[in-house]
């Protein structure tokens, strides 16, 4: 269950982030407009100093491998929020590579060694890293085996499907640097900050409905997130209940229709800043069928996320959850 709900998040982070990347007729704006995203810049917080890795270092991936950590000069995080974990550790300047998720500021000028949900053996080999950092789901497993077989260690992490996943990932990440102490401390940090913001809820308010909606208008893909999807832990976090996993959506996503919708009721949809950018913001959202007949439709009552972080579960997930409760109980957008 956990690597398929993985996949699930990864899959739909990597199709967003890649259509971005292609350039689609939708997708050439860079910031979604300010009304419809936070203003929060799109960058990582280290930890004050940097750590000095004390390797070797023997550990156990995820997928059941030993492997022994040597060096970790050059590094190669094969996801958005792996790569968010090494450089909020305060290894950054040892990334010599992303993923396409990877969207934060100090990994914007990083070659990417992925397409969609792909890794390119070819250009993670070419950069020579010392240590590989992967999802259960990286793949496929050809590229990987091929990466293992030029004799590069692959740390496989379990996927994140919810908050509680947040601190064994970034656990798993800093023991394998070499920099344990760094990780307990970022765990304290971001666990501190998520209890501050889930401390500052209201009280007083109903429990909203809020539906996980993945939009891609440039192809025409538009789905609801039920059991499964990666954004009922967030959701909930947020003093609300996942609209979808409650109507009865027992698959990750769903395509969207007028009785899903209607047998949801969200009273507000949480949506990527990019997707909702895709179908033309609020304006275009609610011209969806079904959409405009749901309590969130007729309040345009819309919570949205820059797509990179919405689901990534890593060290800013107190300010994903400090977005959606300010959009959910101050106005939205």
């Amino acid at each position: 269950m956990r690597t398929r709900r993985a996949g699930a998040l990864l899959s739909v982070l990597a199709l967003t982030l890649t259509a971005t990347a292609c350039g689609g007729p939708a997708d050439t704006a860079a910031t979604p407009p300010a009304e419809e995203s936070s203003a929060r810049p799109d960058r990582v917080e280290p930890l004050a100093g940097t750590p000095e890795p004390e390797l070797p270092v023997a550990v156990r991936s995820a997928d059941g491998r030993e492997l022994t950590v040597e060096r970790a000069e050059r590094l190669v995080p094969l996801s958005g929020s792996l790569g968010e974990i090494v450089f909020t550790l305060g290894l950054g300047d040892r990334v010599v590579a992303r993923d396409v998720t990877a969207t934060f500021e100090q990994a914007a000028e990083l070659p990417v060694v992925t397409r969609g949900h792909d890794v390119s053996a070819e250009g993670v080999l070419s950069l020579r890293p010392d240590l590989v950092i992967a999802e259960t789901t990286s793949g496929p497993a050809e590229a990987m085996d091929q990466i293992r077989a030029a004799g590069i260690p692959v740390l496989v992490v379990d996927g994140a499907t919810g908050l509680d996943d947040v601190g064994p990932r970034i656990a798993a990440v800093a023991e394998a640097l070499g920099v344990p102490s760094a990780g307990r401390e970022l765990t304290r940090r971001t666990e501190r900050r998520i209890t501050a913001v889930t401390g500052s809820l209201p009280r007083d308010e109903v429990r909203p409905r809020v539906a996980f909606l993945y939009l891609r208008g440039s192809a025409s893909v538009y789905l609801i997130g039920g059991r499964g999807s990666g954004a009922t832990s967030l959701i909930e976090a947020a003093g609300a209940a996942d609209a979808g996993a409650e109507s009865g959506l027992e698959k990750d996503f769903t395509a969207i229709t007028s009785e899903a919708l209607v047998r949801a009721a969200p009273d507000a949809v949480l949506v990527m800043s990019k997707g909702l950018e895709s179908v033309g913001g609020v304006d275009g959202l609610v011209k969806i069928p079904g959409v405009a007949q749901t309590p969130a439709g007729t309040d345009r009552r819309i919570v949205s996320v820059e797509d990179g972080v919405l689901l990534s579960y890593g060290p800013r997930t107190d300010q994903v959850l400090e977005s959606v409760v300010e959009q959910l109980y101050g106005g939205g957008a």
